[in-house]
């Protein structure tokens, strides 16, 4: 079997797939909670509690997996735990407190397994994509019209690092300081899909990951109907979501009171990525970590088509 525990800001996650298996009928699943945004310092450095929570965390996925007779775990740590200054401190401590070593993945490789996790989910007929991933600590841009990605690249302009760097603690936030967040942003979304705009002109636009669900749910997506965001919606939130307090951002449709605070932040960051790629994206469900497992279960198989890259 192919299992992940995937360990992000706000939980750690045990997916394990069966041969054959999908993400979405995955054998078992574990979740415990962590809150690691609350756990970082202003220099970025995670505090005891945070990485006692990690190896918490960590040695209960671990135990689950056992229990189901899973020995063989990845064990993917996130930008939140990779971009820490004390990041292999993190893993040493972890390491010894629960005889788990915590892989990262480069923000390429990453952009690269969130392609595989789109273009399984959509299949090869669907033609060239574009795939968008805004995460806590950085955004993913892959492209490709094959198995595998032929573009990748990373950012440092996940939603929390841009509230972190770029935005007040707590809103009404200033128009001055959203529409210098939006100038540094689309400025850096230019810059990285700059030299082959042309080339993805007719590529379909994915966005992949929870800020750009809840992004879409909010900007008046349903459930039940194909889930989009357009650059227009986004932009008309902008302003609302500057002048709202976190705890009123929570009631928003789709906006989770765990990512109410980095919702503007990932707003401005959605419309800059669809102001370069265009006025619309398709939301999917898949990204990293389905690309992740879907990675190792060929690697189980012996698979020899074209998702059979090794996954670190």
């Amino acid at each position: 079997m192919a299992a992940v525990l995937d360990v992000g800001s706000f939980s750690a996650r045990l997916v394990v797939l069966e041969p054959g298996g999908s993400p979405l009928e995955p054998v078992l699943t574990h979740q415990t909670r962590l809150r690691l945004d609350r756990e970082l310092d202003d220099d970025g450095r995670l505090s005891p509690g945070g990485i006692a929570a990690i190896s918490t965390a960590v040695s209960s996925g671990v135990e689950m997996a056992r229990e189901h007779g899973v020995k063989d775990v990845f064990p993917l740590a996130t930008s939140s735990i990779r971009d820490a200054v004390n990041a292999r401190e993190a893993v040493r401590v972890v390491s010894r407190d629960t005889g788990v070593e915590l892989r990262f993945l480069s923000g390429r490789r990453e952009a690269e397994l969130t392609y595989v996790g789109a273009r399984r989910w959509y299949g090869a007929a669907e033609g060239p994509l574009l795939v968008l991933d805004i995460g806590g600590g950085t955004v993913e841009l892959s492209a490709g019209a094959g198995g595998q990605a032929t573009f990748a690249r990373s950012l440092p302009l996940g939603a929390r690092s841009v509230t972190r760097d770029w935005l007040p603690a707590e809103p009404p936030v200033r128009s001055k300081q959203v529409r210098a967040l939006r100038d540094h942003v689309l400025e850096e979304v230019a810059g990285a899909l700059g030299d082959v705009k042309a080339e993805l002109a007719e590529h379909r636009v994915v966005g992949c990951s929870k800020v750009l669900r809840q992004l879409a749910r909010l900007a008046g997506d349903r459930p039940g109907k194909t889930r989009e965001l357009q650059l227009d919606d986004i932009r008309a939130w902008i302003p609302r979501l500057a002048a709202m307090p976190s705890a009123r951002r929570a009631q928003l449709p789709g906006i989770s009171r765990r990512r109410a605070q980095q919702a503007l932040g990932g707003a401005v960051v959605a419309e800059a990525l669809l102001t370069v790629a265009g006025d619309r994206m398709t939301i999917c469900p898949w990204s990293t970590r389905d690309g992740l497992l879907l990675t190792l279960l060929d690697q189980l198989t012996g698979a020899t088509g074209k998702h059979s890259r090794p996954a670190a």
